[in-house]
């Protein structure tokens, strides 16, 4: 826990230090990250055998950040999935024998790593609501050290026992209502305009963001891993911490872009 407590304290100023700057300091660091997270996730499959390709996840991750410094088009995502389906194929050609089971696994690491976390430099960069981005993490973070408290004194009821024994139903309602109180308080006091939009982000990304948790779950019991890495002391890798984050920028991004005027 000491170690735990130590790395998580040496990592929040640099965090702050990135959201707040945001910019080019904030492209740079997302672009690190998945390359990083995109290793840790394949690696995980080398534990069953299973080789995707690295370096078609890197070439995708190259292109989406050069594509990304600015507010993004639906025509440049589309260009993205488009290539990155045809590196796929491409780098197929290059084998003595299909495997599909690698291929799928590596289209799977660029769409649910690489385009779940670049929609946190898709809201960096919204014209409008880029301030937003707060919510990604508050709503992510909240909810998991509510659901933990929660669970951990009030919990009886398991939630997913086969994918994730430790959760319980009572965290996970722990963990949306203290979202949607973090994020109130967020909207009432930096936008009070939108106020009622970050109340509910708060409830949609703390049920989303669970989900996001739940199935890095189910990846590492699949590959037979408990930690992605350990490049954060106590915390595993980048990808043990960014789980539910994968799934609730996406939730924060498609909400501004659909329900905020």
């Amino acid at each position: 826990m000491r170690i735990r407590i130590i790395s998580a304290l040496l990592a929040i100023p640099l965090f702050l230090f990135v959201v707040i700057k945001r910019g080019i300091i904030l492209d740079i660091s997302v672009f690190l990250l998945a390359m990083i997270a995109i290793d840790e996730f394949f690696n995980a499959f080398h534990n069953i055998d299973i080789m995707p390709s690295k370096s078609v996840g890197i070439l995708s991750i190259i292109f989406i950040s050069a594509i990304a410094f600015k507010p993004i088009t639906q025509a440049e995502i589309m260009a993205w999935f488009f290539m990155s389906m045809l590196l796929i194929l491409v780098n197929n050609l290059f084998k003595k024998k299909l495997d599909i089971f690698s291929s799928s696994i590596t289209a799977m690491g660029i769409y649910y790593v690489v385009f779940f976390m670049y929609h946190i430099v898709f809201i960096s960069h919204h014209s409008k609501y880029s301030e937003l981005i707060w919510m990604v993490f508050i709503v992510a973070w909240a909810t998991d050290t509510f659901a933990y408290f929660t669970g951990y004194f009030f919990g009886s009821r398991k939630l997913c026992p086969n994918i994730s024994p430790k959760k319980t139903i009572e965290g996970a309602v722990g963990g949306i209502l203290g979202s949607i109180l973090i994020s109130a308080l967020f909207g009432y006091f930096v936008v009070p305009n939108i106020f009622l939009h970050c109340v509910i982000i708060g409830g949609l990304g703390s049920i989303i963001g669970q989900c996001g948790d739940l199935t890095a779950s189910i990846f590492k019991r699949y590959a037979g891993i408990k930690d992605y890495g350990k490049i954060m002391p106590g915390h595993g890798g980048i990808l043990d911490r960014f789980d539910s984050i994968l799934f609730t920028a996406p939730a924060v991004y498609y909400y501004i872009i659909f329900f905020i005027r």
